[in-house]
């Protein structure tokens, strides 16, 4: 990836075999614009490219995770006028073209995807979060499907992601609502993993990521495939593809040194490492 001067709108870094992308623009809560959007997809692409990057951390700068949208005049469509008007096909334009790539993008990706939510979400960045494969919370997180609270509706996927967590009778409540909840009451319904105190966030999920990054990469990349795969398959064809899965890993070189390293009580060895 090519240096731009939007490069500083999302931090990209690697901490051992984990790439760490931070949401940077902290004076407005992480809010995004379609230029740090264009760097945020840019970085999760380098993420995937890359073989030596075998897990990725997504987390905000300052006190906040990410509020969403900066939307600016938002409301104030009627001081545009003529080629300005913001006309329906020009939201719906903006909304494929910028916001909703970037869960297209996460479910092309094979490789694991942690949120560490360091503050705020809200919004668009509580989808942000949701549509990780998991989340990790600092203990003064704040969580909400604020859009109610504007007139809106969830447009970066959270209508998709939430009711599959929390199961659609709640995902209502949470969205017609509108409130914040905190981190423990994230962590009882199922919208979070695990809960850490605000200063040992960042570290304990870099340390997960890290653990999974050390364990056999074909194995992680094939149960990630068949747990999102299989969600909307019936049993049957779940198990024949599984079978299929199974094949690929039995004759992969990362079965072979996986059992003679677990034989030898000793780390494996992976392409890669």
């Amino acid at each position: 990836m090519t240096e731009s001067a939007n490069d500083d709108l999302v931090l990209y870094r690697i901490e051992g075999r984990t790439a760490v992308l931070t949401l940077n623009r902290p004076e407005r809560l992480n809010a995004f614009n379609p230029d740090m959007l264009a760097r945020w997809l840019a970085c999760l692409e380098q993420a995937q490219a890359d073989p030596a990057v075998r897990a990725v951390v997504l987390t905000g700068a300052g006190r906040a995770f990410c509020s969403g949208g900066d939307v600016g005049n938002m409301g104030d469509n009627s001081a545009a006028s003529g080629a300005d008007a913001l006309t329906p096909a020009k939201i719906k334009d903006s909304l494929q073209h910028n916001v909703q790539r970037i869960p297209l993008q996460l479910a092309r990706m094979d490789k694991p995807v942690i949120a560490a939510i360091n503050g705020v979400a809200t919004g668009a960045g509580l989808d942000m979060a949701l549509m990780c494969d998991m989340r990790f919370a600092a203990e003064g997180a704040r969580l909400g499907e604020t859009y109610v609270k504007v007139g809106l509706v969830p447009g970066a996927g959270g209508a998709y992601f939430l009711p599959r967590l929390v199961g659609s009778a709640k995902a209502l409540e949470l969205f017609w609502s509108g409130d914040l909840i905190d981190a423990q009451e994230a962590l009882r319904l199922g919208m979070v993993n695990r809960v850490y105190p605000n200063e040992q966030l960042l570290a304990k999920t870099l340390e997960f990521a890290e653990r999974v990054a050390d364990a056999p990469p074909l194995s992680v990349r094939l149960i990630k495939r068949a747990v999102y795969q299989f969600a909307s398959l019936d049993l049957a064809t779940s198990l024949d593809m599984i079978s299929s899965h199974m094949t690929v890993a039995r004759s992969s070189a990362d079965h072979v040194e996986a059992v003679r390293a677990l034989r030898e009580k000793r780390p494996g060895k992976f392409e890669g490492r």
